[in-house]
């Protein structure tokens, strides 16, 4: 038993010593390759004030500026912020600039008119029938669009599309439009789809089409795809805009800033490991392990290593300083058990049976704590915008890691060192004469 329990732990141990490898360096085994979580094209989003970008400057494409209003103004600033943060630019700021200018400074972004061409559409998505007349816009007809993947025909090969959703409104014009275009007759039995005024596709209708969603497509790249989706979604513009400022920025604090952040971190974190280690001998140990493991997995997360599409975080000083307290609150998890198993050891337990309690304890608490911790980070991601919404983010991330590691992952290598016969309360963090007699 001993020897399992041996062979178990330091599987784990080598497991979380290749995370963190992985995690902190740039990984080449002949064809294998695993770029650093640090890469600037695929490891972790940096800010604005790291990494440099973007500013924008736009302001309405009208004749007389003076009939612009407040409040059309604020309308355009949120669709601006909703195009941005379904783009995935969360830490980009919008700001307004004058009466009329509206200021969009975007973190990692070396081509602004890249940013221009989507950000700037008035996303105006029309639907005409052959003769160019209007049947149906995007105005309370269409509730969202998403960029897919797949065949739009029996035997047509796979392409980008957007797949645009009706609202029941939306439905029923649709299908009276189809209805008109097929009793129009060949040659008018045309619908087409235009974006800002260009026409993205002109399909032939045979049937009458009676469905909440129709396929938008136009040779799209997986990028232009997700662009038109996110135009779409995002809703259209009270006017058109017309930049009045583009140009690329240098970081403010740059490489220096987060080399000195990343080690102060570190130095933090081998303070906290040595702490526990003090206190709760061989269960601050193990804490220490986790701790490790626990870094290394959100570092990984945040850069995309497991799933691509959650590379949706663009790490600035409010995000590191999510990740912090999230490592905190990790601490804070282990040392509610461990408390809680020094109270089972005073209690005359056995040190099986006193790990054992001691988790089963402290469960209750580590979960009501961490998931008041959970909703305050969705309330802040839903109601937030740029940094906010990334401060949310590693917060989430880092909060739903840390319950992972602290219940799951220090118990099991917990387990494993009471397996090793390992009996002796003190090492457990209880001291001399800490045991009762009564």
């Amino acid at each position: 038993m001993k020897a399992k329990n041996v062979i178990s732990f330091l599987l784990v141990v080598v497991l979380i010593a290749a995370f963190a490898y992985i995690a902190a360096d740039d990984v080449k085994i002949g064809k294998f390759h695993v770029p650093s979580t640090f890469d600037k094209e695929k490891g972790i989003r940096q800010g604005l004030d790291l990494v440099g970008g973007s500013v924008i400057v736009f302001e309405p494409d009208v004749d007389d500026l003076s009939e612009v209003s407040s409040s059309q103004m604020d309308a355009a600033e949120e669709v601006i912020r909703r195009r941005l943060d379904i783009m995935g630019h969360t830490e980009a700021t919008v700001s307004r600039q004058g009466d009329t200018g509206i200021r969009i400074e975007i973190p990692n972004v070396d081509n602004p008119q890249e940013a221009v061409k989507v950000i700037g559409s008035t996303a105006k998505l029309e639907f005409l029938d052959a003769d160019g007349n209007l049947v149906m816009d995007a105005r309370g007809n269409v509730e969202s669009a998403k960029a897919q993947y797949g065949q739009i025909s029996e035997y047509g090969s796979n392409e980008h599309y957007v797949q645009i959703t009706f609202t029941s409104a939306g439905r029923e014009k649709f299908s009276q439009a189809t209805a008109a275009a097929v009793n129009a007759g060949a040659g008018k039995n045309i619908i087409s789809i235009a974006l800002d005024g260009e026409i993205q596709m002109s399909p032939t209708v045979k049937d009458v089409i009676n469905e909440d969603t129709c396929i938008l497509s136009g040779g799209y790249s997986q990028k232009e795809a997700k662009d038109v989706a996110a135009l779409i979604t995002s809703g259209q513009l009270p006017f058109s805009l017309k930049e009045i400022e583009v140009r690329s920025i240098g970081p403010t604090l740059g490489e220096k800033a987060l080399n000195t952040s990343l080690t102060a971190a570190l130095i933090g974190i081998i303070l906290v490991m040595l702490f526990m280690i003090a206190i709760y001998r061989l269960p601050g140990l193990v804490a220490s392990v986790s701790l490790v493991a626990y870094v290394s997995v959100v570092t990984l997360v945040l850069a995309g290593f497991f799933v691509d599409e959650w590379r949706v975080v663009t790490l600035t000083l409010p995000g590191i300083a999510g990740v912090i307290l999230s490592i905190g609150m990790a601490v804070d998890a282990n040392v509610v058990i461990f408390e809680r198993i020094k109270d089972e050891l005073r209690a005359g337990k056995s040190v099986g049976a006193s790990v054992n309690s001691g988790f089963k304890r402290a469960l209750t608490a580590i979960i009501d704590s961490n998931i008041t911790t959970v909703i305050a980070a969705a309330v802040l991601y839903y109601f937030g915008t740029g940094p906010i919404k990334s401060f949310a983010m590693t917060l989430f991330i880092g909060i739903v890691i840390s319950m992972l590691t602290a219940v799951t992952l220090t118990k099991f290598l917990l387990k494993q060192i009471v397996g090793f016969g390992i009996k002796n309360p003190a090492l457990y963090g209880l001291s001399k004469g800490g045991k009762k007699n009564d």
